[in-house]
């Protein structure tokens, strides 16, 4: 239940965002709304419908079949996730300068359609991610209800915030809500690694590295919460086998420096050696050699360029 709250929370909470901040840019511009949510609607039916779907799809197959459809879900999951953390931890600072040039821009090409463009595509973007890691976490959960209960309260409460954000009574860090949402996540998807390479063991497509490491079951006792936590929202098995471990360890440890390295420590063009940015301003202009004086002037082609073969041509004396 907490995974697919956070889950809720924060896909919503970025859907949220980009529609309330399409919405303030329509309505200081006197544009009217409708068109926007209409595309918003639709964007929300078709990502349910996705998910509906692919559950439909899973249940038709066979057994081994559906393993395997469990572990590409998984592996898809671990995927948007993992882009949306990158593009998220890139992108929050200046979300709404980018949101409110693209408006403009999209609302200089055309009408109020071209917002209402761009909110569906938006949200259709954050509910198919939302679609396919939830689904994904409800086929890791033990307990489907509570996944799903947990999603909604997710959704309801960035909706709730979001509104508030919008009519501004509520104030919120969104830099560092999502560092430490994205955080979390990080560790949740970690967990649909292991649980993607035990499933596609299932399926027949792993049979290597199947000797096992430790035993969890004193960390994770079944049908308690601590084990429901462990290995519901951690997704960490009981009995973790190598190639799980190796999986865990190989996305977890890059993924999570990425999350939380300081913006301060990142390499830049003034940190490598022998690099001296030029204080010379440039110029937009072109050096003129006509012929017997330079001067950085705007090029502009002589009327007739002189010949070396009119050696006797008087010159005008210099300035």
């Amino acid at each position: 239940m907490l995974a697919t709250l956070v889950i809720g929370l924060r896909e919503g909470l970025e859907a949220t965002l980009i529609v309330g901040i399409i919405a303030a840019f329509l309505t200081r511009n006197r544009i009217p709304l409708w068109p926007m949510w209409l595309g918003v609607g639709v964007a929300v039916f078709l990502s349910v419908a996705v998910g509906v779907v692919l559950d439909l799809v899973e249940q038709a197959l066979p057994q081994a079949e559906q393993e395997g459809m469990e572990a590409i879900i998984g592996a898809v999951a671990v995927v948007f996730v993992t882009t949306m953390i990158v593009w998220m931890r890139k992108h929050a600072r200046d979300l709404k300068g980018d949101l409110e040039a693209e408006a403009t821009a999209a609302t200089n090409r055309g009408t109020a359609w071209a917002l209402a463009g761009m909110a569906f595509l938006a949200v259709l973007k954050e509910g198919f991610e939302t679609s396919v890691f939830l689904l994904a976490t409800f086929q890791a959960s033990s307990d489907t209800g509570l996944a799903a209960l947990g999603a909604v309260i997710g959704v309801a409460a960035a909706v709730a915030i979001g509104f508030g954000l919008y009519t501004g009574g509520v104030r919120l860090n969104l830099a560092k809500f999502f560092t430490g949402t994205g955080v979390f996540l990080v560790f949740v998807a970690a967990g649909l690694v292991m649980t993607a390479l035990r499933t596609a063991h299932e399926a027949g497509w792993i049979q290597i590295g199947q000797q096992r490491t430790v035993d969890l079951s004193w960390l994770a006792p079944n049908g308690t919460v601590l084990g429901a936590l462990i290995t519901g929202v951690l997704g960490i098995q009981p009995d973790p086998r190598l190639v799980e471990v190796l999986g865990w360890f190989c996305y977890l440890v890059p993924v999570l420096l990425l999350s939380i390295w300081p913006r301060a420590w990142r390499p830049t063009r003034a940190g490598i050696p022998g690099y001296a940015p030029s204080s010379r301003p440039r110029s937009r202009s072109r050096p003129s050699c006509w012929p017997w004086r330079c001067t950085v002037r705007p090029w502009r082609r002589p009327a007739r360029w002189p010949s070396r073969a009119d050696p006797g041509r008087p010159r005008p004396p210099p300035r």
